[in-house]
């Protein structure tokens, strides 16, 4: 990426998405690092993640402070949440990238599906 205003206006919109809808940030930036990052497929996913923690901890900070967030129903999930984040980590060269990309449009599809019903 020559410029630095595509990068900019991304994490703009990624971090607008994440803050509205509480997550999906990811969402944003996957497709606009695959298409001007010129990264391979793996550097893609993790590079994803990478950018998309911090832009996480500030909407959870922000959700925090104005109150919206219920640690005692959030602490579950994230216990398995840590868990499920190691595995996927140690699992990250192992499988093979074909069935990532699979992998993802399937839960976007289920996860919109489950959205709209």
């Amino acid at each position: 990426m020559k410029s630095r205003g595509p990068a900019r206006i991304a994490g703009a919109a990624a971090g607008l998405a994440n803050g509205l809808f509480g997550g999906g940030g990811g969402m944003v930036f996957l497709p606009i690092l695959s298409r001007f990052g010129k990264l391979d497929q793996r550097q893609l996913y993790a590079t994803c993640v990478g950018v998309i923690f911090p832009v996480c901890l500030v909407s959870a900070a922000v959700y925090l402070l104005r109150g919206g967030v219920s640690l005692t129903a959030a602490l579950p999930y994230l216990a398995g949440g840590l868990i499920g984040g190691w595995l996927g980590g140690k699992l990250y060269g192992k499988v093979p990238t074909k069935l990532l990309k699979w992998l993802f449009a399937a839960f976007l599809f289920y996860a919109g599906g489950k959205y709209l019903l």
